[in-house]
């Protein structure tokens, strides 16, 4: 059974949000980079991929003063040194995000959903202003209609300010939304605006696992949403099969799949 058939029987949320960071794309390797870059320039050591990986996940300023701390917890760093460091590592990372890449399932997951018509929007703890060239970048962008930022209202999640904003635009009440996140901050500002929270395994949570936290459903990968979704060693989504019944679904797919290829290789022998 399905994430939706699980959650929704009978029927699909009317509006799912999403995280970004751990649950969309895996950004930890550019994070890291410009992490490393502030450090250095402040002469610190390097805190490398695996650390960044737990600090990640209540946005910018917050990873600045962990990575001043080189720990979680970052009480003790001094207010003029984290907003030196946040000017630096925000002018590193605003340079490049070649490291970025999408999680598998997601362009499958977001188109199947654009086609049954149920509305989109991101909610995360990155600052605004990398969220949209990101987005562009990944070529998702046109699946949300509302992006709400790190910055964007003055809370950010695990506050539900930005679900209980969004959900009001949209018009749809909390039982007719989902949230879809990877950390504990996505799973308390769910349960505090009244939605159920589907969490990603694979997504950055400090270091522990996300069921811990209690969400409504974990699943590992984002597929697993959609109904009638073949396993993910087939690389095949019910957006390839559409319903699947009364069709040799398989077969079809496989010779759909087959002229893909052939169709590649006569365009590439041809402008050869």
């Amino acid at each position: 059974m399905s994430g939706f058939e699980q959650l929704f029987p009978g029927t699909l949320p009317r509006l799912v949000m999403f995280d970004l960071d751990g649950t969309l794309i895996d950004s930890v390797p550019d994070l890291a980079a410009a992490v490393d870059h502030m450090l250095f320039e402040l002469g610190r050591p390097p805190a490398g991929l695996e650390a960044v990986r737990h600090w990640v996940g209540n946005g910018a300023p917050v990873l600045v003063r962990r990575a001043l701390a080189d720990g979680l917890e970052h009480a003790s760093v001094d207010e003029a040194l984290a907003e030196r460091g946040l000017e630096l590592f925000m002018a590193a990372y605003a340079r490049s995000h070649d490291l970025t890449v999408l999680y598998p399932g997601v362009p499958d997951t977001l188109k199947w959903l654009h086609k049954q018509g149920v509305e989109m929007a991101l909610i995360t703890n990155k600052p605004e202003r990398f969220v949209g060239p990101l987005l562009d970048q990944m070529k998702i962008g046109r699946y949300f209609r509302w992006i709400i930022g790190g910055d964007t209202l003055p809370q950010k999640k695990p506050d539900p300010s930005a679900l209980l904003l969004v959900m009001k635009m949209a018009g749809v009440s909390p039982e007719q939304s989902l949230f879809v996140g990877d950390s504990r901050s996505d799973v308390l500002a769910s349960r505090a605006a009244g939605v159920q929270c589907v969490a990603l395994s694979y997504g950055y949570n400090h270091g522990r696992p996300v069921s811990e936290e209690a969400p409504s459903l974990v699943i590992d990968d984002l597929r697993a949403l959609l109904p009638g979704c073949l396993s993910q060693s087939a690389g095949i989504t019910l957006d390839d099969l559409e319903a699947s019944q009364g069709r040799h679904s398989i077969v079809a797919v496989i010779g759909k799949l087959w002229m893909k290829v052939i169709k590649a290789l006569a365009r590439w022998r041809w402008r050869a």
